[in-house]
C-alpha cells in the first residue's frame, strides 16, 4: 500500500484541451483515510476481539462483523487510489503515458519508498534479533535474510504463499510488492505500446484477469488474495480512471451520478455482503473489482468536481495523506499498547477507548515519521537526483 503519488490531479478544462493543476483532491484524501482506518481498525481487532467483549456483546452484529472486518478492502482501495495519483502525476509531467522518462519516473519511486522502506526494515530487523514478541520472524516459515531479501525485491506475498505468514508488521509489505512490481512494468509498457488504445487496452487485461485468478488460486487462500495478479486489476482501474479524467469532461450532474455509484459500489461489498454473496461476487472473484470501481468512479467525480472537504472529515483526510507512513508503521504502536491495555483493562470493558487510543497514536506516529523523516528525506533525494540528471544532461 502506497500513499507515495501526490495528489497533483490533472483537471478538464474542455473537451478539446486538458487543463492540469497540482493541488490535492480532498475527497481522495478522505478515500485514503477510510482505507487506512479500515485497516487499523482490523488489525486492532485480531488482537483485541471487538465481538468477545462486554461492549461488543451489547452492539448490533452488523456493527462487529462490518466496521471492523474491511481491513483488505481498505487495502483494495488504497491499490485503485494509488493507480489514479501515479497515472495522474505521469500525464501531468510527461503530458502523455508514452512520454513517460523512465529513468526519472524509476528516480522518483525510488525517492519516495525507498527511505520510508529502508528505515522499517533496519528497525524490523532489529526487533527480530531481540528476538522482541510479535516481531520475530517464525524460523520453520522463514529467515530473516529471506525476509529481507523478499521485501527488497517486492515478493512478500509470493513468500508467505509458498511458507506462510510473516509477523504481521512484515506482512503488510505483500501490498508494497504487488505496487511496486506493477509500477515497474507500467511506465516500459506505456513506451513500449506508446498508443493510447493500446495502453487502455493492456490496462483492461489485467482487469479480466483479476477476477479469473482470485477464483483459479482459491485452493491457496494467501495467494488467492495476495497474488500479483490478484491485487492488479484495482490499481489497473485507477490507472483506468486517471485517462478517463484526462480524456472525457463530466458536467455536474453527472459527476455526482458517478460518485453516488462508486460509494455505492464500495458500500456493496464492505457493508451488504449478504446482497453481495447473492449477486455472486464473492463467487466469481468479482467482488475486489467492484470495489475497485467504486474507488476509481469516485476518483473521477472529485477529481473533476475539486470541492473543498468539510472540517468535519478533517481528521480522516489527515490519516489519508499520512496514509503510507500510517500503514508501514501501525502494527508497531498497536503492539506497543496490547499490554497496556491488558494491564489497565482485563475485563475490556473501556475497549472503545483502547481502540481510539491505538488509532490515535498510530496516526500522530505515522505523522512524524512523515513530517520529520520520509518526507525529508524525499525532497532530498529529489533535489540531488534532479542535480544529478542535469549535470548528465550538461555532459
Amino acid at each position: 500500500m502506497n500513499a507515495s503519488a501526490n495528489a497533483e490531479i490533472s483537471q478538464n478544462a474542455s473537451s478539446a484541451g486538458i487543463a492540469r493543476r497540482s493541488t490535492r483532491v480532498d475527497q481522495i484524501d478522505v478515500l485514503r483515510g477510510l482505507s487506512i482506518l479500515a485497516v487499523i481498525l482490523l488489525h486492532i481487532n485480531l488482537r483485541l476481539r471487538l465481538g468477545e467483549t462486554p461492549l461488543g456483546a451489547k452492539l448490533p452484529n452488523w456493527v462487529v462483523s462490518r466496521i471492523v472486518t474491511n481491513g483488505y478492502n481498505g487495502v483494495i482501495v488504497f491499490f485503485a487510489v494509488s493507480g489514479f495519483l501515479i497515472t495522474s502525476t505521469c500525464l501531468r509531467r510527461w503530458g502523455r503515458l508514452a512520454g513517460i522518462s523512465l529513468r526519472q519516473f524509476y528516480r522518483l519511486r525510488f525517492a519516495r519508498i525507498a527511505p520510508m522502506l529502508m528505515a522499517l526494515l533496519v528497525v524490523l530487523s532489529a526487533l527480530h534479533l531481540l528476538h522482541v514478541p510479535y516481531f520475530t520472524i517464525n524460523a520453520q516459515r522463514s529467515s530473516l535474510s529471506r525476509a529481507l531479501f523478499a521485501a527488497l525485491t517486492f515478493h512478500v506475498n509470493w513468500l508467505e504463499a509458498r511458507h506462510g505468514y510473516l509477523p504481521a508488521n512484515w506482512d503488510i509489505l505483500w501490498s508494497l510488492s504487488n505496487e511496486e512490481v506493477f509500477y515497474l512494468a507500467l511506465p516500459v509498457l506505456c513506451v513500449a505500446i506508446r498508443k493510447k488504445i493500446g495502453i487502455v487496452l493492456t490496462l483492461l487485461v489485467f482487469v479480466v484477469l483479476g477476477p479469473f485468478a482470485r477464483v483459479v488460486f482459491t485452493r491457496n487462500e494467501i495467494w488467492a488474495d495476495k497474488g500479483y495478479l490478484s491485487c492488479m486489476d484495482a490499481i489497473a482501474i485507477g490507472c483506468l480512471a486517471a485517462i478517463a479524467v484526462n480524456t472525457v469532461s463530466l458536467g455536474r450532474r453527472t459527476r455526482v451520478v458517478i460518485e453516488v455509484g462508486g460509494w455505492s459500489l464500495i458500500a456493496l461489498v464492505t457493508f451488504f455482503r449478504t446482497e453481495a454473496s447473492y449477486l455472486r461476487l464473492f463467487d466469481t472473484g468479482l467482488s475486489v473489482t467492484v470495489l475497485a470501481l467504486g474507488a476509481g468512479l469516485i476518483a473521477i467525480a472529485s477529481a473533476q468536481a475539486r470541492r473543498e472537504g468539510t472540517w468535519l472529515l478533517a481528521p480522516i483526510r489527515w490519516f489519508g495523506r499520512n496514509s503510507y507512513e500510517v500503514y508501514l508503521t501501525h502494527m508497531m504502536m498497536i503492539f506497543a499498547m496490547l499490554p497496556l491495555a491488558k494491564y489497565f483493562d482485563p475485563g475490556n470493558r473501556w475497549v472503545i477507548l483502547w481502540y481510539i487510543i491505538m488509532i490515535a497514536t498510530a496516526g500522530v506516529f505515522g505523522w512524524c515519521i512523515a513530517h520529520f523523516y520520509s518526507e525529508p528525506m524525499n525532497r532530498r533525494l529529489r533535489k540531488r537526483l534532479q542535480r544529478t540528471s542535469h549535470a548528465t544532461a550538461a555532459g
